[in-house]
């Protein structure tokens, strides 16, 4: 049978049992007597069961009324735990937040952000995963999601927070002087790291555009930036390397600069996270954090 009371009627009947009295509930409940006492009626109408014997002075439980009231009083125990737990979600910095980002950017910028969060605020916990593969975000569950590109995920905010060129590099060593342009990268020998491919050139002053697709000459393929600039400063070939990883190498004579005149197209290093309104502290506290140490603007 489908019963005709509402929660709140069973939420009066546990806060009469608990105090003893219908004045004592009503006051608790923020509700006039009168109210409570119609919900009590309905209740026991409905459940065709009586669960109060009430006299002038005294409220008391019937054996029917204290089985309902043990099992009901649990539920709202829980509901109250719960309403509790999101409340120290919403106001306070502990918990866990999931994090996904790709594993160079997660390396190379992200790690000592990281680290220096969780020193800033020991309740909250990183459970972090690095790949360079598009994950499912809603399925995975994710908090926050750092991606490098153009980030087209729906209900979710995108904010920029680094730009990243990649550059052409190779080994100090190997003769370059004939490639001065990109079509003359042809029969030199390349490695490859996926998913950057095929190589987007922009010509810094002219702004002319050429996609190389390495084909001929491939050495080697990866899809991880530490053994691409290994490989590099190995000799087996020419890369395409991100600036941040690359400049900082060529000032220690690593490797060198093929073709300086040209670059890729701006690359953007973004932010992802669901909700501006309804974020737990800890994960509006990790957002403003990260966007503090890029320079970026706080959430309004």
């Amino acid at each position: 049978m489908k019963p005709n009371y509402s929660l709140d009627d069973l939420r009066c009947f546990c806060a009469v049992a608990r105090s003893g009295s219908f004045k004592g509930a009503a006051q608790s409940l923020g509700i006039p007597l009168s109210t409570l006492s119609r919900r009590i009626r309905h209740l026991e109408s409905n459940l065709q069961l009586r669960l109060l014997n009430r006299d002038a002075h005294r409220v008391v439980l019937t054996s029917i009324g204290v089985q309902y009231f043990q099992r009901s009083v649990a539920l709202f125990d829980e509901l109250n735990h719960i309403d509790e737990d999101l409340h120290r979600d919403k106001y306070q910095p502990q918990g866990k937040i999931r994090v996904s980002a790709p594993i160079n950017a997660g390396s190379q910028f992200l790690r000592m952000i990281f680290y220096d969060f969780l020193l800033q605020y020991p309740d909250i916990q990183l459970d972090l995963s690095f790949s360079n593969s598009l994950i499912d975000i809603e399925a995975e569950g994710m908090d926050v999601v750092f991606r490098i590109g153009t980030p087209v995920v729906d209900n979710w905010i995108a904010r920029p927070l680094k730009h990243i060129h990649f550059i052409l590099c190779s080994h100090p060593d190997y003769d370059i002087s004939t490639i001065t342009t990109p079509d003359k990268l042809l029969g030199h020998p390349t490695i490859i790291c996926h998913p950057m491919t095929p190589w987007q050139l922009v010509h810094k002053e002219s702004g002319e555009e050429f996609d190389y697709y390495p084909q001929k000459g491939v050495r080697l393929e990866v899809d991880e930036i530490t053994m691409l600039t290994h490989a590099i400063k190995t000799g087996l070939g020419i890369g395409y390397v991100p600036d941040y990883f690359a400049l900082p190498m060529m000032v220690q004579g690593k490797m060198s600069h093929v073709l300086p005149d040209w670059r890729s197209k701006v690359r953007t290093l973004f932010m992802l996270y669901r909700d501006r309104d309804h974020l737990p502290m800890r994960v509006r506290l990790f957002i403003e954090f990260v966007m503090q140490r890029f320079g970026a603007c706080k959430l309004s």
